[in-house]
């Protein structure tokens, strides 16, 4: 009995990327119950990049999986050296795709022909994404001349704008939430013969720079554990930051306001009412004439009579 090998399509959404943040989480030691009270964040620094790419991709993954069955596709293909991948490879009628996912929420994105900026920040991700497809493009000829050139596509996860002042030269961007439709609108440019032989050879291990790596059937689990404890830590930060607010709210309004008036009236007082201070000091009203301002009544003269 043979048992059949993996092949690239057993590859899952953001499976390198998740493998890695494992990785780092080695030396990650276990929280505190304190840590755990106050919603201590339970990434290490250097895993921070590698949970919110994990997230972005499994998002995208998901999305590419309500493709028509006429669709192809492969996550996490290796290319080339030093751990690098490929997050999405698209095969349909419409063409190939590679697609590379960025996620970036709340951020502001502004494209022009040669630059791609995250906040102001100049990303090289046209170049890349640029280089991922040109690298598949020769791959696939290699074996089938007469193929269409891979196209290079960025899906951009929950940013908060997308400004296009100028469309990339051979590079697509999109908000992720597009991606589907985006895609079935594409001419056809490949039959359902090319696409199963196409399909074939990015399915095989050997096409690729690194065989398939064996998906671990907890591999989802032990990120969906991750991420379960890094949104409770979250909700933990914001429901102390809240109750924080409430309680200084509160001292202001029944301690703050009370002294302030009192210390308001007390300071107040003497250009007006010299005794206000002290009724408010003592708590006892002090009559409100002075002594040296009472009027002074001479006495009566005596009257004699003769």
């Amino acid at each position: 009995m043979t048992t059949q090998q993996p092949g690239m399509r057993d590859q899952i959404a953001a499976q390198s990327v998740i493998e890695e943040l494992l990785r780092q989480q080695l030396t990650m030691p276990p929280r505190t119950r304190f840590a755990r009270f106050w919603g201590i964040n339970p990434l290490a620094a250097d895993s921070v990049a590698w949970y919110r790419g994990a997230q972005g991709e499994i998002e995208v993954g998901k999305i590419l999986s309500r493709l028509p069955p006429e669709w192809r596709v492969f996550h996490a293909l290796p290319i080339g050296k030093a751990s690098a991948d490929i997050d999405h490879l698209v095969v349909g009628p419409g063409g190939i795709f590679t697609i590379n996912t960025k996620h970036h929420r709340g951020k502001k994105i502004w494209i022009a022909e040669r630059s791609f900026l995250v906040n102001g920040q100049k990303q090289p991700y046209l170049r890349n994404s640029t280089f991922e497809a040109t690298r598949v493009t020769k791959k696939l000829h290699g074996r089938m001349p007469q193929l269409p050139p891979a196209q290079a596509v960025i899906a951009l996860v929950n940013p908060a704008s997308i400004t296009i002042k100028k469309k990339p030269d051979g590079v697509s961007v999109l908000d992720a939430t597009d991606l589907r439709r985006w895609l079935l609108r594409r001419p056809v440019q490949l039959d359902e013969v090319q696409l199963v032989e196409l399909a074939a050879i990015i399915d095989a291990p050997a096409s690729w720079s690194a065989p398939a790596s064996p998906t671990s059937s907890d591999l989802m689990a032990q990120f969906a554990l991750i991420d379960g404890e890094v949104k409770t830590a979250r909700v933990r930060r914001v429901t102390w930051t809240l109750l924080s607010f409430a309680t200084v709210a509160t001292l202001v309004v029944f301690v703050g306001v009370p002294l302030y008036e009192k210390f308001a009236l007390g300071f107040s007082a003497p250009s007006s009412d010299p005794y206000l201070a002290l009724d408010v000091a003592v708590g006892v009203a002090v009559p409100r004439t002075p002594v040296w301002k009472k009027t002074w009544t001479a006495p009566e003269t005596a009257k004699f009579t003769g």
